[in-house]
């Protein structure tokens, strides 16, 4: 696990996805740790709680001139947009295109996504595991990770800080801070990882220069 930078840096931080797994346990831990949060929804109301240093407000990746009014003045970007679907889908790349362009424009240019470790077969697990992932997951989820690479491409073209990350099967298990991580690299037998710790591992390294235009690979 990485070290974390100091507490006493606090950042404004822009949430898409904020209802979602990982974007909701991002946004908790960011007021958790003391920073301002500005959480983007395309329907507010489904975010439930509350707390001095949130801001929720309306936002839609798909519609560009949602978005800019709402980055104005933020430090990092974290996009935890997704849906679970088998059907081709243009949301990753066609949603981040647009949050990227409206951060060129208002001058942010930090930022996290989140993408897949499924998008690649990982040398270091099983046979049944590397199986699985190629002839069944990789099946299934084709028109997902299809965009989810094309997405990937469009960051690294950006003039972003970017980071890119990369889970593997996601649980809905506690924060626990034991993850560990690959930089640019596959993760050794990284099969599962829980939203809460993917998050912290954002949140702990929001501007870690060891990480910026890298793919981090995330696990226990």
């Amino acid at each position: 696990m990485m070290e974390h930078e100091q507490k006493t840096k606090l950042y404004h931080i822009a949430v898409l996805g904020a209802n979602g797994g990982i974007g909701k346990h991002a946004v908790l831990c960011a007021l958790k740790a003391g920073h301002m949060v500005t959480a983007i929804l395309r329907t507010p109301a489904n975010l439930t709680f509350v707390h001095p240093n949130l801001n929720v407000v309306q936002g839609d990746v798909m519609k560009q001139d949602t978005l800019e009014e709402h980055l104005k003045g933020k430090d990092v970007v974290i996009s935890a947009i997704g849906k679970s679907s088998f059907k081709k889908t243009t949301l990753y790349s066609e949603g981040n295109k647009n949050l990227i362009d409206a951060m060129a424009r208002v001058g942010i240019n930090r930022a996290f996504f989140i993408s897949a470790s499924g998008l690649d077969v990982n040398p270091s697990h099983s046979f049944l595991v590397r199986f699985a992932t190629k002839f069944i997951l990789q099946v299934l989820l084709r028109n997902m990770y299809a965009d989810l690479r094309q997405m990937e491409k469009i960051i690294k073209e950006s003039n972003l800080n970017w980071t890119i990350m990369r889970p593997p099967q996601l649980t809905d298990g506690p924060e626990t801070g034991t993850y560990r991580i690959a930089i640019h690299n596959f993760l050794n037998n990284g099969l599962k990882i829980s939203r809460a710790d993917v998050a912290l591992f954002i949140i702990n390294n929001l501007m870690d220069a060891a990480i910026t235009k890298k793919t981090i690979e995330i696990g226990y």
